[in-house]
């Protein structure tokens, strides 16, 4: 048997032997390769499993014991009884797109609520509405396999060492080949330790950083005239802005002295196949869609895009955040890449059948709580995600939820924060279990594979077919497998702008020994998917939206993943041997920071930011000074954040928040 890991979007495929798991050398992704929690799975799929349905009237009363058919019964009823513009529903990464699809086509088509979108909101939907700003389409133009082929590779916000492991992995060996490797973060990370050039940018100084490296490489005529005139719009326009930019102050805000950019723009200059790799620590911003569109305009006025081992490579966080772009879980496009307009609204209410289709895009997952909080939100219906957990200004969104007149949860898991919040729980099938399709980072569509079965507990799109037939729409929810929920998301993707979402030509059954790429070759010819085929560059600037720092908070956090921990650890942190790489709970700060203010390694200090406080274990190590760092397996993290958005994407501003730490 094979199947396909359920942790980050690299997609490393495993067959299983004698009752563990190792990577199928194969597979061309992984080629045999894994990292500690990938093949640890089977270990963890059966600890803290929720196997019984429960319901409650109110949050104060005890679960008492159900059943999907009653459950669901009470659900239905709800939904009839409340306009679709006050139900939510929020879906996850970690979702199969079959139950993407279910999903997403009984929110919109069926309840006729726009807000369903997904927890892709808060890691990848700056990069999306990037890519869609500049090529026409989410697309990302870089396979894994281009590393291998790349000359320099500049990873910007993204400890891959600990976040994508095996990605890691390729990049030692092309390393080995030749490959020179930048590293651009606040911390040194164990990513920074390879790099060939480490710079440690201050936070928030990417645009300034990106800016700087553009305007140096305009200035040095080091860049492509000709694929500028031919395949760019707007390129006039960004060379005046950036000409007027003053260069002293790009560099002082960017935290780097005029030596390391240099050494920057001479490894640009000196590389003709240029990779630039970014996650979080870009995305994750009040201007994340602006320092995506600065990466961009860097690959378009060096012709850096559209050939092996060059172009602009955003690292999706989780297993399936690049299906569900596809699918359509966002509350800010329809379905399968369509936007909200008259003639795609008039398609798919054809392909779908669907009576009460909304016109407009839905509220973003904050949004949704904003919306609640405010007494315009009745139902949220959450499948595979802790919003509670996971969403910023944890005080605010815990009381968001209480006044939710019903919140469902469906997970594979016991012990969520959310749960403490739910009417409702339904059980669903975790990793293991389930069946279906997934797209890695690099737009790989493979065949996820049940090893274990269990009669009693549902897959998602079961569950969400259930609610639909309950409603009253039995053909439209009439599947008899997922084989068949596949078929008609392929065939609606046929609708998907001139059918470049070629998921159509893909074979379930084949999916098992052979992945597909969709997609191939969509930007042929350095033809893009806008109106006249040209990208656009787009003049972007440090706004300095984010919250600042002041007397009282003189720190800004980050935050982050470690190698052997996933999100709440609702899996990882029931496995004894994964938690020895690093705690659940620390906090990184400067070694001159920590002097100033008496802490030593180990000791317990409390940070605190206007929205809360959370205590945790002082760790001493090279971070840039002014700033610190917590893991995200804090569950408390977020009683820490701010709950600013990047107004063009939605995505929170997670990695700067201003904060005090004192010793305790």
């Amino acid at each position: 048997m094979q199947t396909v890991c359920a942790y980050c979007g690299v997609g490393c495929k495993f067959e299983i032997q004698n009752g563990h798991l190792q990577g199928l050398k194969s597979y061309p992704i992984n080629k045999g390769m894994s990292c500690a929690k990938g093949v640890s799975q089977i270990e963890s799929m059966d600890k803290n499993r929720l196997t019984q349905v429960q319901v409650r009237e109110s949050i104060n009363d005890e679960f008492e014991p159900s059943n999907y058919k009653d459950a669901i019964s009470k659900i239905v009823q709800s939904i009839k009884k409340s306009d679709p513009s006050r139900i939510g529903f929020y879906l996850s990464g970690q979702m199969l797109n079959e139950d993407y699809y279910v999903a997403n086509k009984l929110a919109k088509g069926f309840v006729g609520t726009p807000h369903c979108d997904t927890n892709s909101r808060t890691c990848m939907s700056s990069a999306v509405v990037g890519y869609k700003k500049a090529y026409g389409v989410d697309y990302v133009p870089v396979r894994i396999e281009d590393i291998y082929h790349a000359k320099l590779l500049i990873l910007i916000g993204s400890n891959a060492a600990e976040s994508h492991v095996v990605l890691f992995n390729h990049i030692k060996k092309a390393q080995k080949n030749g490959l020179k490797v930048v590293v651009i973060d606040p911390r040194f990370t164990p990513t920074a330790k390879i790099a060939d050039l480490y710079l440690p940018i201050a936070p928030n100084g990417d645009i300034d950083l990106l800016n700087l490296l553009a305007k140096r490489l305009i200035e040095s005529d080091a860049v492509d005239q000709e694929f500028i005139q031919n395949h760019t719009n707007g390129y006039d326009d960004l060379k005046k802005a950036l000409a007027s930019m003053d260069s002293e102050l790009l560099l002082s805000r960017s935290g780097l002295d005029a030596n390391q950019i240099d050494e920057l723009v001479q490894l640009w200059q000196e590389s003709d196949r240029v990779i630039t790799a970014w996650t979080m620590g870009v995305n994750q911003s009040s201007q994340g869609v602006d320092k995506n569109l600065a990466i961009h305009n860097l690959h378009l006025i060096t012709a850096q895009i559209n050939k092996k081992g060059a172009g602009p490579f955003s690292l999706t966080g989780q297993p399936n955040a690049m299906g569900g772009r596809e699918v359509g879980g966002l509350s800010t496009m329809l379905a399968v890449h369509l936007d909200y307009t008259p003639e795609n609204i008039n398609k798919v209410s054809k392909f779908w059948d669907a009576p009460k289709l909304p016109n407009a895009n839905g509220l973003s997952a904050f949004e949704m709580l904003e919306a609640a909080y405010e007494g315009e939100l009745d139902i949220l219906i959450i499948c595979h995600t802790d919003p509670v957990y996971h969403l910023p200004n944890r005080h605010f969104v815990e009381e968001a939820i209480k006044k939710c007149k019903l919140v469902v949860e469906i997970n594979a898991y016991e012990g969520s924060e959310t749960s403490s919040y739910a009417h409702i729980r339904l059980p669903a099938l975790p990793f293991g279990y389930k069946e279906g399709t997934q797209v890695n980072m690099d737009r790989t569509l493979t065949r996820v594979e049940s090893f274990v079965s269990d009669s009693e507990i549902l897959q998602d799109w079961q569950i969400f077919a259930m609610i639909g037939k309950a409603l009253g729409y039995q053909e439209a929810f009439d599947y008899s497998d997922t084989k068949e929920v596949f078929e008609e998301y392929q065939q609606m993707c046929r609708l998907s702008q001139d059918a470049h979402l070629d998921i159509y030509k893909a074979d379930y059954e084949r999916l098992k020994s052979e992945p597909f790429e969709w997609g191939a070759g969509l930007f042929e010819d350095d033809r893009f998917m806008t109106p006249d085929k040209k990208a656009r560059l787009h003049i972007v600037q440090n706004l300095e939206q984010s919250e600042q720092r002041d007397e009282s908070h003189p720190f800004i956090l980050l935050t982050g993943r470690t190698r052997d921990q996933w999100h709440s650890g609702s899996k990882t942190a029931k496995i004894d041997k994964l938690l020895k790489y690093k705690p659940l709970h620390f906090v990184e700060i400067n070694p001159d920071d920590a002097d100033n203010l008496g802490i030593i390694d180990g000791d317990k200090v409390e940070i605190i930011s206007k929205r809360g406080k959370l205590v945790s274990v002082a760790k001493i190590t090279t971070i840039k000074k002014g700033a610190i760092f917590l893991p995200l397996s804090h569950r408390e993290i977020n009683y820490l954040t701010n709950d600013i958005l990047d107004p063009q994407s939605k995505e929170p501003d997670y990695n700067h928040s201003a904060v005090a730490i004192r010793k305790i």
